[in-house]
């Protein structure tokens, strides 16, 4: 297998996500969260372009005991999380380990599912009216690990962040109740 080197002097990423979930009895919230992610990143001619969209869906818990309004909650959830992207590497530099010779190689047009769960943890605030603060630390798990074929793995997963096997991220934001 040829081992792959390549470095990132310039990284751009953008990542749109919306959140939907149900209050259930103060306790329970079933989420969904989706999104659309793309990114590039490029050092000495060498680069990597991926786009793609990803959906997570999961169950959040509220470990505070009811309060007189019933409005903050204290969270800890689960999410399974998938992604689907499109992404091309160009001018990748390898060497193959058999013969020590050196390839630069281009793939255009690769496409990859991608499936994790995640652990999180954070505070839903109630602010004012229907207005809420929040943020999340979320502890994730990738479960697709696999190279297919002779086509490197993509540097960014949508919705999941770099490849790694195991990754963390943090979630700011704000929201209103219908």
């Amino acid at each position: 297998m040829p081992i792959v080197e390549a470095g990132r002097s310039s990284w751009q990423m953008q990542n749109y996500e919306m959140a939907a979930s149900v209050r259930l009895k103060d306790r329970f919230y079933p989420t969904l969260e989706g999104g659309y992610a793309f990114g590039k990143w490029d050092r000495d001619n060498s680069g990597y372009v991926g786009k793609g969209g990803f959906m997570r869906v999961g169950m959040d818990f509220n470990g505070l005991r009811k309060s007189a309004k019933g409005k903050s909650a204290f969270m800890v959830g689960v999410r399974l999380g998938t992604a689907f992207q499109q992404y091309d590497l160009t001018d990748l530099t390898e060497y193959s380990i058999e013969d020590l010779t050196l390839l630069s190689r281009h793939h255009h047009s690769c496409h990859r599912a991608d499936v994790w769960g995640e652990v999180l943890i954070g505070c839903n605030v109630h602010i004012a009216g229907d207005f809420y603060m929040g943020w999340a630390g979320r502890l994730k798990f990738l479960m697709t690990r696999k190279q297919k074929g002779d086509t490197p793995l993509p540097t960014y997963i949508p919705g999941y962040g770099t490849w790694n096997e195991t990754g963390w991220g943090v979630n700011y934001y704000i929201s209103w109740r219908f």
